[in-house]
């Protein structure tokens, strides 16, 4: 269960008080356990209640899911505890890949959004937006892909994730510094399109490493993103396209003769060839082409 998702009864009062046995009912460990740790480690509840009783908060629960998931990992509980209830970045242990992948999957499955969304947090700090995408997000959404192919539906779990690594990057984002740019690259899906999780990636690797980006979003109109661009100015219009299905190489053209350059990306756009549009089908490719011309 996740602090996220306790509600009625059972639930912390209001302004996140929890009741140690609320507490040790959500990791699923007994109210000794708690005890222990709290003397060991100093991980006991902040709050006090009527200036005698002891409370959690809303955050003591997200440490403590946290430094337990650690102990899951194989990793001893002193060292788990310094790591979820320090922040000094270098306490925190490496995660293996698969582990994350394997946590990430079970979270999903079981629609543990409050998890995900903590998972997910973690991961893009250890391992930012890029890598996070290539090397743990990407495997995933294959796996479940694979999943649906042979007959297994799985529409849940893998709504439960995107939705989740959506807000995951939106957050992200917002850590960095933004120092208004003179011109950005300007990120937009084809009109059509829905599936836009990997340009949303896109957008915060390139904010992580310094390119400025602006994300249109899901289904924008032709006229209303050709308005946006002509009073946005971008150095770089990237054109997001699934499918097939989905491209508008008018949409491109127009973009065009107004005078921008539009690069066009997805593997909706594969074997097109739009003339003076290059086509990139991968993240560093995409990261490249911005860099050169934010350089140029």
């Amino acid at each position: 269960m996740d602090v996220g998702e306790v509600s009625g009864r059972s639930g912390p009062r209001a302004g996140g008080s929890w009741t140690p046995g609320m507490v040790a009912e959500t990791l699923g460990v007994s109210p000794v356990t708690l005890r222990t740790w709290a003397s060991r480690y100093g991980v006991g509840p902040s709050l006090r209640a009527d200036g005698r009783h002891r409370r959690y908060s809303d955050e003591d629960v997200r440490r403590l899911q946290y430094m337990q998931r650690l102990i899951q990992r194989g990793i001893r509980a002193r060292e788990a505890a310094a790591a979820a209830f320090s922040d000094v970045e270098d306490v925190v242990p490496e995660v293996p890949l698969e582990r994350r992948i394997d946590e990430l999957e079970q979270a999903a499955e079981e629609l543990g959004f409050a998890s995900l969304a903590a998972m997910l947090d973690e991961t893009l700090d250890a391992l930012g937006a890029a890598s996070t995408w290539t090397d743990v997000l990407l495997p995933i959404l294959r796996a479940l892909g694979g999943r649906w192919l042979r007959g297994d539906v799985c529409f849940e779990s893998e709504w439960a994730l995107t939705t989740e690594v959506s807000l995951a990057l939106q957050r992200y984002v917002g850590r960095f510094a933004k120092v208004p740019p003179e011109r950005s690259v300007l990120i937009a899906c084809c009109p059509d399109e829905r599936h836009s999780l990997p340009v949303e990636v896109l957008r915060a690797s390139m904010i992580e490493v310094g390119i400025p980006a602006i994300y249109l979003g899901q289904m924008v109109p032709g006229e209303t993103m050709a308005g946006m661009a002509s009073k946005l100015d971008p150095l770089l219009i990237v054109l997001w396209s699934m499918s097939a299905n989905t491209v508008d190489d008018v949409l491109c053209q127009r973009l065009q003769r107004l005078g921008f350059e539009v690069a066009v990306a997805g593997p909706g756009w594969e074997g097109l060839n739009v003339r003076g549009a290059p086509w990139v089908n991968d993240l560093a490719g995409a990261l490249d082409l911005a860099a050169e011309r934010l350089n140029s």
